[in-house]
């Protein structure tokens, strides 16, 4: 029996159309975006405040609410004495003006002309003033910055963005937010640095891109987005010339208090077990 015929003894086809999930990776470049950053599943990390691989002595996963507001602690001790509220009885700050002392005298030459501007210096000239415009070269690029009252991580994620580029990546479902990914330069990771010095057998030339940090929420587990959201910055550190990334995930950690997955994860988004380890593995892949 034709389908139209079929369709027309047994009624209309009630067909539902399932909307499809809108997935979307961005750059973590600015405080917008920052703010995107997903809360982590254990509650006593957060990765808006994680420092363990920057700092290879003192940092910590810990949560640190204080590090998140504008200007907040943790972005360079700050003079409390230019915020202190004006005393109407303190005495007024002595100055180092001597009023006893004469006026100083100018040392002139009476035979020579009068000046009128400073001396001219013809070797200067080029470099004090603008360069002319040459309509021909391209105009300069822009690079992008981080504020100095921004969030402290926000400021370490800001780094290299004129020269290397983002640090981080976040995945959007339907404009929200359920995975996170930290990577960068080992420059950029002392912590890293210093487990790696512990291998010899892995190679030094070329140093390796790190990821340090991989992340989805409860809501987004079991389907495929942290693989999804590893795969894009592998394809990003690959065309920033990187030929290999390194990864130290923690053998034994349990799903929620790991930033680096577990080794099974890496071996799934295509990375090899460089060194074998029953709590520090190295997983590598090749570029």
């Amino acid at each position: 029996m034709p389908a139209e015929a079929a369709e027309a003894a047994d009624g209309p086809v009630d067909v539902q159309f399932v909307p499809m999930t809108r997935v979307e990776i961005v750059d973590i470049t600015d405080e917008a975006r920052f703010e995107l950053i997903p809360p982590c599943a254990d509650p006593s990390f957060d990765h808006r405040t994680c420092d363990y691989w920057e700092d290879a002595q003192k940092g910590s996963k810990t949560s640190r609410p204080g590090w998140l507001p504008a200007g907040a602690a943790g972005l360079g001790d700050r003079s409390s004495a230019a915020h202190a509220p004006v005393n109407p009885f303190a005495p007024a700050p002595k100055t180092d003006v001597n009023p006893f002392l004469p006026a100083p005298k100018a040392s002139t030459n009476p035979f020579a002309p009068a000046s009128s501007g400073p001396a001219r210096n013809p070797f200067l000239e080029d470099l004090s003033g603008s360069a002319a415009e040459n309509p021909f070269a391209p105009e300069p690029r822009t690079r992008p910055t981080i504020a100095a009252e921004a969030p402290r991580k926000l400021q370490l994620l800001g780094r290299g963005l004129g020269v290397f580029g983002s640090y981080a990546k976040v995945l959007l479902l339907d404009g929200v937010a359920a995975g996170y990914c930290q990577f960068g330069p080992l420059s950029a990771y002392p912590r890293a640095l210093r487990l790696r010095d512990l291998y010899t057998e892995l190679p030094q030339a070329p140093l390796p891109a790190v990821i340090t940090c991989v992340a989805t929420t409860p809501e987004a587990r079991r389907g495929g987005r942290a693989l999804r959201l590893v795969a894009e910055v592998c394809d990003d550190l690959a065309g920033r010339g990187f030929a290999a990334i390194e990864v130290y995930p923690e053998a034994r950690a349990r799903e929620n208090s790991t930033p680096a997955a577990r080794p099974e994860f890496w071996l799934r988004a295509g990375f090899l077990l460089a060194v074998d380890d029953d709590q520090y593995p190295v997983m590598r892949r090749e570029l």
